[in-house]
């Protein structure tokens, strides 16, 4: 096995930079085809219709799950269309989609993000769910996208709490990486990790503790600031980078497992992520002072810290169980931890993570 590591083809990040679509769409393809969520539509791609109308590239409204029936619905019109180049603009799983449709169209694929949620748009794999929004697999692309807009004054006017669960997604990066060095494990291109993986997985660690609470402040006020360029940065291109050239382990897994739960699905990828890294530094025995510094993290910047917070409050020990059995499945991340992983042990680690932020919360809570 080599070691390996993938990029976007281009990383453009910036105010205004979304004004630049219809050069890349025609550098790189013809009859281009931006698939949007209604929101992005609404209040994106309204001011820049006379541009997209000039250079005839279409808008295709996403259906609101990155599921088989979408993606079927999706290869359906970019035959019909003729689609040579397609667009993934807005959150999430409307990234993920035009990825996948995309690679299995054999076109290239551009990204727009419009929100700072996840890492999913410098990345060359995708996560596909049930119709009723339970994780069901991940699927690889051949190569990354090919070009990667980020518009820091679109994701400013965004809800903070998309930048804030952005913040939880890159949260695991540093984490899962670690273990994966450790153990020697498998990244996500199918190699062992590279040092520029590593490396860049640290530097978003870093860059969060120095720049969240900073950033969170802007994305509140819709302003753009150098700490919030800062931190769409770590949750984009470094934690993109970052997760899929070092690997993933326990977070991603245990955030897989908590979809399981139909109180979890309220919520979004990276506040279950972020309550999974709380709980992977209960099963990998992290130092005191780490498992402090990171339920502080999710403390200031509004993480979830306990099962209360990700819609679990109360919940009953053998349903719990139902998402520590998921989490350990076989072909689950959560084994590029080191040693035995059972469902046992991430069912008490869970609990122990827990009982951990609600007591921090008492303790805040009380007088004195």
């Amino acid at each position: 096995m080599f070691l390996k590591a993938v990029f976007p083809g281009k990383y453009i990040q910036g105010e205004g930079v979304l004004g630049e679509l219809p050069h890349w769409v025609n550098l790189l393809g013809k009859n281009g085809m931006i698939l949007a969520s209604r929101t992005v539509r609404e209040k994106v791609l309204a001011r820049y219709a006379d541009g997209l109308a000039a250079n005839s590239i279409g808008i295709e409204p996403f259906q609101g799950e990155c599921s088989e029936k979408e993606l079927d619905r999706l290869a359906r019109i970019i035959s019909r269309r003729k689609v040579g180049i397609l667009v993934g603009m807005g959150g999430g799983k409307t990234i993920d989609t035009a990825k996948i449709a995309a690679d299995r169209a054999g076109i290239p694929v551009i990204i727009a993000p419009t929100i700072a949620s996840t890492d999913a748009p410098c990345s060359g794999c995708a996560v596909v769910y049930s119709e009723e929004g339970v994780f069901d697999a991940v699927h690889y692309q051949k190569m990354n996208p090919q070009v990667v807009l980020a518009d820091t004054g679109v994701i400013a006017q965004a809800p903070a709490r998309f930048l804030i669960s952005g913040m939880g997604d890159a949260l695991s990066t540093w984490f899962e990486a670690r273990s994966c060095d450790r153990t020697q494990s498998v990244n996500e291109c199918g190699g062992y990790g590279t040092m520029t993986g590593l490396n860049l997985a640290r530097l978003c660690y870093d860059t969060l503790l120095m720049y969240g609470a900073a950033a969170k402040v802007a994305a509140e006020k819709h302003i753009v600031t150098p700490a919030l360029n800062h931190i769409v940065e770590a949750n984009i291109l470094l934690s993109g980078i970052g997760f899929e050239s070092a690997g993933l382990a326990a977070a991603h897994a245990i955030h897989n497992g908590l979809t399981a739960l139909e109180e979890t699905h309220a919520f979004y990828h990276g506040e279950k992520v972020a309550f999974g890294v709380l709980t992977g530094l209960q099963l990998t025995n992290a130092t005191p002072v780490e498992s402090a510094s990171v339920f502080s993290f999710c403390g200031e910047i509004g993480l979830p810290t306990t099962l209360a917070d990700i819609g679990l409050r109360n919940i009953d020990r053998n349903r719990l169980m139902k998402a520590a059995e998921k989490a350990c499945a076989p072909t689950e991340t959560i084994h590029h931890e080191a040693g035995t992983i059972t469902p046992d042990k991430v069912l008490n680690a869970m609990m122990a993570a827990d009982a951990m932020g609600e007591a921090r919360k008492s303790a805040a809570s009380s007088p004195g």
